[in-house]
């Protein structure tokens, strides 16, 4: 091959894929912003329900436009305890048939309007001041850039169709055998796993098969391979995480391998009647204003993308409690318990902000339950007056689970603000940010408290009766104070702050009473000052956590 044409098809093959590309990122951060709310709500309301969790998926992807973000998002959301891995299955299942729509749309073949309509959804995006506007701009800006990007690729290939080099070297791919499909499938399932895009795979083979480089039956085969392939997001995204969200990652993996793997056997069948369904032989050439095309065969590949992903949906949603059992005993219990927090944040969730931000939610509500769990802890510790050396371990490793989560909060939400984001996905943001502080600082003053108690401990000077009596009542009423705003916070229930002023100065007199009633003990000698200090220390502690507490209130609220 000349080197000059060599060049050529690579450059325009390398930009129309990377403006394929922006387009479909484009495109998803647009849909993502006018849905809004409703994508977040939809999630939450995920239930044991296969089809409504498949509806949901499908819904999801279609939305977001990427197969990756939906099940990367599943993932995770087992990772935390928010979502089942039996739930799980079925939001990958409709995540599998949501992402074939991206075919669906290029067999519009616009191509040459691509760019106009590139040209006119930007001024709306540059110069509109509503947001919605905005934003629908942003989402036909990226359905342009899809069919312009597709539009150089398929230029891009044309020469490939008549070099005689590629065609005797390509020639050992064509799915014309059992063995070449095979061959195809095996190819299309690295490049997927290469790119982690199965958008970004279809697209190319979409390009190829328009300029009439492969055939039918070898572009069909490689979308198998895609639907392979694609499963490596979720893989990548359980490692590290819970057992739960490995057989979530696992069902994506068996559902797509076994899929494919009775698609194979009937490969030619199923080929035969893509072909009668679309009424025209796929690679059939067609003059078109003296410009050469092959009009049926993106609808082909589509509809073959489609049947793959919806035949085997309906087979396998019957039986997710079988492929359940299946994976149990594949990744059994490891026998020890979990800790239900999610390892990492997936960076690539800030390419998806409406998802992203449910995400960062969930680890806000693991990061809730795990001071309340600390709270327990020291109950427990407080009704032992010579400790309890298990429960202060379980105590000091969960305060320092905290502040990994925080960390993590804190990365994942600056990375999700720094690109195109709704407002209300900012002001969100914003409000997990200093929620996830708060929550951190409260399990700091928790193992502050009990680094007094072990103080008191090593220095053998225990605490009276009145005094232990007074702690436990204090530390009994700060925990149901913080079980309140952890409510309210879960429910989003923004008339919190009347409940939270009134307790709150309750316990803020409980604990002028029993500063009191220790300064009175103090002053007729029965105190030591080493013991009256601590002692100081922890009240003030716990006043700290209410008002920290508190603050996460005003949060909820909308007033801070």
């Amino acid at each position: 091959m000349d080197i000059s044409l060599f060049f050529s098809i690579l450059f325009a093959v390398i930009g129309g894929l990377g403006i394929f590309l922006v387009g479909m990122r484009f495109m998803s951060e647009g849909l993502q912003a006018i849905a809004g709310d409703r994508l977040r709500k939809m999630i939450a309301a995920i239930t044991n329900n296969r089809l409504a969790g498949l509806l949901t998926g499908l819904t999801v992807t279609c939305i977001v436009q990427s197969s990756t973000v939906t099940t990367v998002m599943t993932v995770g959301l087992v990772n935390s305890g928010f979502m089942t891995s039996v739930q799980a299955l079925g939001v990958i299942f409709g995540a599998n048939i949501g992402t074939t729509i991206t075919g669906w749309i290029l067999v519009l073949e616009i191509g040459r309007y691509g760019l106009p309509l590139l040209g006119f959804a930007a001024f709306f995006f540059l110069f509109a001041k509503s947001d919605r506007i905005r934003y629908a701009g942003m989402a036909i800006m990226g359905i342009g850039m899809l069919f312009f990007g597709l539009e150089l690729m398929r230029n891009g290939f044309i020469p490939l169709r008549t070099h005689e080099g590629f065609r005797v070297w390509f020639h050992a791919f064509e799915a014309t055998t059992y063995m070449g499909i095979i061959k195809c499938v095996i190819v299309g399932a690295v490049l997927t796993m290469l790119l982690q895009s199965s958008s970004a795979v279809l697209g190319i083979t979409m390009g190829m098969a328009a300029a009439g480089v492969i055939q039918f039956h070898t572009a069909a085969a490689l979308v198998l391979g895609e639907n392979i392939g694609t499963t490596i997001t979720s893989f990548l995204a359980s490692l590290g995480a819970t057992t739960a969200a490995k057989r979530a990652a696992w069902g994506h993996i068996l559902f797509n391998a076994l899929g494919t793997i009775w698609f194979i056997i009937f490969f030619p069948w199923v080929t035969d009647l893509v072909i009668q369904l679309v009424g025209h032989d796929p690679n059939t050439m067609v003059l078109a204003d003296e410009v050469e095309t092959f009009p049926y065969i993106l609808p082909s590949i589509a509809l073959v993308h489609t049947s793959f992903n919806v035949a085997n949906a309906i087979l396998f949603l019957p039986f997710v409690g079988v492929l359940a059992w299946l994976i149990e005993k594949m990744i059994p219990d490891p026998g020890t318990r979990e800790i239900k927090k999610l390892m990492y944040l997936d960076v690539r969730m800030a390419h998806s902000p409406s998802l992203g931000i449910v995400q960062s939610r969930e680890q806000i509500h693991v990061m809730s339950a795990a001071v309340e769990k600390m709270f327990g802890y020291l109950e427990g510790i407080l009704a032992k007056p010579g400790g309890d050396t298990m429960l202060e371990e379980k105590l000091f490793r969960r305060e320092n689970i905290l502040d990994e989560m925080q960390k993590e909060v804190s990365l994942f939400l600056s990375k999700l603000l720094g690109g195109e984001v709704p407002h209300k996905v900012t002001e969100e943001a914003r409000a997990q940010l200093r929620m996830a502080d708060e929550y951190e600082t409260m399990s700091d003053y928790q193992a502050q408290i009990m680094k007094g108690l072990i103080k008191l401990r090593k220095n053998e000077l225990p605490l009276s009766s009145e005094g232990l009596k007074d702690l436990q009542s204090l530390h009994h009423e700060v925990a149901q104070y913080v079980h309140m705003v952890n409510e309210a916070m879960k429910q989003e229930n923004k008339s919190v702050m009347a409940r939270a002023k009134g307790d709150g100065n309750n316990v803020s007199r409980l604990m002028k009473a029993i500063r009191k009633r220790h300064l009175q003990r103090f002053s007729d000698d029965h105190t030591m000052p080493l013991k009256s200090l601590v002692y100081l220390d922890m009240i003030n502690h716990y006043r700290r956590i209410k008002d920290h507490a508190f603050n996460v209130a005003e949060i909820v609220a909308g007033e801070k």
